[in-house]
């Protein structure tokens, strides 16, 4: 294996996991460990359904890229970047009810940037010892999107959102700037995808002590829907019942009576 780098033009994608740190203080060291290898295993399989390039987990993070070794054009490859993304965050949705029914009180949550713009792609190294990988302003740009990402969202360049807009819905944020790109960065906050019909397909997911829920309605059959709603509607009640219950047992000053 040679040294040898090209410049492309490329969809980027970076994730990293919401309050890392915290996590790996939570869990022993033995259930961190089987809780991460599982979500980068998972994440993994859905890049490599899309085509992704995997380049690289470093900490919790994830670097993928398309558009190298081959390309479908860049409309195409942001495109499929977009779309293993948001497989990914619901694809992660599944994982937090497993993980919780094993006990896992506050299971992972994963913010993601997304970026399209050149980049030097290659093997990079010495002679003794090579990866390959990509390096340049445009990936620490995906980096910096992913900061500002809400735990379980997706923000994505301009560049990216005029390759995708057609298959989506977002929103623009405030423009940032960076010490290596000249330019002000419009960043785009993904609301949802769209399906073929041109419908916002939204997935809602929450979960915290209490509460597991996660809703793709793209996935639900007509047979269900009917028992869907019956169990939503069930659930209100039963949270305004124990809510009524709650005031009604608070004395004025606020001690619960025993």
């Amino acid at each position: 294996m040679t040294i040898h780098t090209e410049r492309k033009k490329l969809t980027i994608f970076f994730s990293d996991i919401k309050d890392f740190t915290a996590a790996t203080e939570r869990l022993q060291p033995e259930q961190f460990t089987l809780l991460l290898n599982e979500y980068f295993t998972e994440m993994s399989n859905v890049a490599l359904k899309h085509g992704g390039t995997i380049d690289k987990f470093v900490g919790d993070a994830i670097l993928i890229f398309f558009g190298d070794p081959e390309t479908k054009g860049d409309a195409e490859d942001a495109k499929a970047c977009l779309r293993m993304a948001a497989e990914m965050q619901c694809r992660l949705a599944e994982l937090h009810v497993k993980w919780r029914n094993a006990g896992v009180e506050q299971p992972f949550r994963a913010r993601i940037g997304i970026n399209t713009g050149f980049c030097n792609v290659g093997n990079f190294g010495s002679t003794d010892r090579m990866d390959y990988t990509i390096q340049g302003a445009e990936v620490n740009l995906a980096a910096r999107l992913q900061s500002i990402a809400q735990p379980g969202h997706i923000v994505i360049s301009y560049q990216t959102y005029a390759f995708v807009r057609e298959i989506l819905v977002a929103h623009p944020l405030p423009p940032i700037t960076m010490k290596w790109i000249s330019r002000a960065v419009i960043p785009y906050a993904v609301e949802g995808m769209l399906d073929e019909a041109g419908q916002k397909v939204e997935v809602l997911s929450e979960h915290m002590a209490g509460l597991d829920f996660y809703l793709n309605p793209s996935m639900v059959h007509s047979d269900s829907a009917e028992r869907i709603r019956a169990l939503l509607k069930d659930a209100i009640l039963a949270l305004d019942k124990y809510c009524a219950s709650s005031i009604s047992q608070t004395p004025i000053g606020g001690a619960r009576k025993s």
